[in-house]
């Protein structure tokens, strides 16, 4: 009896050794059992594949990794005073970007405007430096600051000349303080807009990117990863966040300027020499009997500018369009080196691309007559 539970016993034994032993082989031969070194191939798939992204994501990802290094965290410090004339520091955030290993960061001027207890600037890296600003310029809201910080990555610099609406764009910054973070969109216009301080942005990129707080001053790009703007401000209703229209300065304007920054601390803008200009459309110039139907009226010439030193003149009569004055009688201009001229915002966009002590060519109309001069920026009075 005893025997034959043993025997029972090896024969289970055996027909389970070889059971298990095919088994293990045809799953070996199948590459999904595992082997002395570790996991089965299986097991290593899917723990530790790489996650797959289309292309457009991998660009995505490549312009992250590549130009987060370059932005910067910028924080301003002010001193104001509370109801009980006690001081409180109070502080404000913004980006920027490095423009090169020397330590020059580009940010906007409101950024920076009320910062009278110093500015520091975070690199990505979370490492801290204390800044000090180069130059500024409130007209086109830039400010330049430096660092002295080692192994810096400077951003590239793209052309904005030929920006054209529907084309990918990307915003990296650090909105409401979250620093590196990106959002995506496209250029939705290019148009003139009046920037926060005052002054008008020429060709400024609108795009519906999200950009919120925290954001001015940082880099848009291109789908290379190239700054074709700084972010400035957006259209809000009120509460101070992204309503789907942002805009940013063009780098072209910024690039126009920099040199002025280093080298002076403040933009050496030039000037036609003329204060006031009025522009004139086919109804207006056929009511004042104008022979050509579009320009800029001058106003005046200041006396000792451009203007007058190329012999252009001003209103000599005063007339009212309602109840508006306006003085007629003065030159028309008509063009500026051979672009046309239909009110001072072109005037004003064609100084951003010249300095004073050029020379451009200015053609009018005086009368019935059409003449062309020569004529010497001079440097515009803030």
């Amino acid at each position: 009896m005893r025997l034959r539970r043993i025997l029972l016993i090896l024969l289970l034994v055996g027909g389970f050794w070889y059971v298990t032993a095919h088994v293990a082989g045809d799953l070996r031969s199948l590459g999904l059992l595992k082997t002395s070194g570790g996991k089965s191939p299986l097991e290593l798939t899917e723990a530790h594949a790489a996650p797959e992204y289309d292309s457009e994501e991998q660009n995505n990802i490549a312009i992250y990794k590549r130009v987060l290094p370059s932005v910067v965290n910028i924080t301003a410090t002010s001193l104001t005073f509370n109801f009980f004339y006690g001081a409180v520091p109070q502080q404000g955030q913004g980006s920027g970007f490095v423009l090169d290993r020397a330590g020059h960061v580009l940010t906007n001027y409101h950024v920076v405007e009320q910062a009278n207890r110093g500015i520091e600037v975070q690199l990505s890296n979370k490492h801290k430096y204390s800044a000090t600003v180069v130059g500024s310029d409130r007209t086109h809201d830039l400010a330049l600051l430096q660092i002295n910080a080692p192994n810096l990555q400077p951003v590239t610099l793209a052309d904005s000349t030929d920006l054209a609406v529907g084309q990918k764009v990307y915003a990296i910054g650090n909105p409401f303080g979250l620093s590196g973070t990106m959002t995506r969109g496209i250029i939705s216009s290019i148009r003139s807009v009046r920037g926060g301080e005052g002054g008008p942005i020429e060709d400024a990129i609108q795009t519906d990117a999200a950009i919120n707080p925290g954001n001015s001053g940082g880099p848009l790009l291109n789908s290379r990863g190239e700054v074709i703007g700084i972010n400035t401000m957006i259209a809000s209703n009120g509460a101070e966040q992204s309503s789907g229209i942002g805009f940013a300065i063009p780098i072209n304007t910024a690039k126009a300027v920099l040199a002025d920054l280093t080298r002076y601390g403040h933009v050496k803008r030039p000037a036609v020499g003329i204060q006031g200009g009025y522009p004139i459309g086919p109804d207006l110039a056929q009511a004042m009997d104008l022979s050509a139907d579009y320009g800029v009226l001058i106003q005046r010439v200041v006396p000792g500018g451009g203007a007058e030193k190329a012999g252009l003149h001003g209103g000599t009569q005063q007339r009212y369009l309602g109840n508006q004055p306006i003085m007629t009688g003065g030159d028309l201009i008509v063009a500026i080196d051979g672009q046309q001229v239909t009110d001072p915002q072109d005037i004003n966009a064609m100084m951003d691309k010249h300095q004073a002590g050029d020379t451009v060519s200015v053609t009018v109309v005086r009368g019935r007559k059409q003449m062309t001069v020569r004529l010497v920026l001079g440097e515009a009075k803030e």
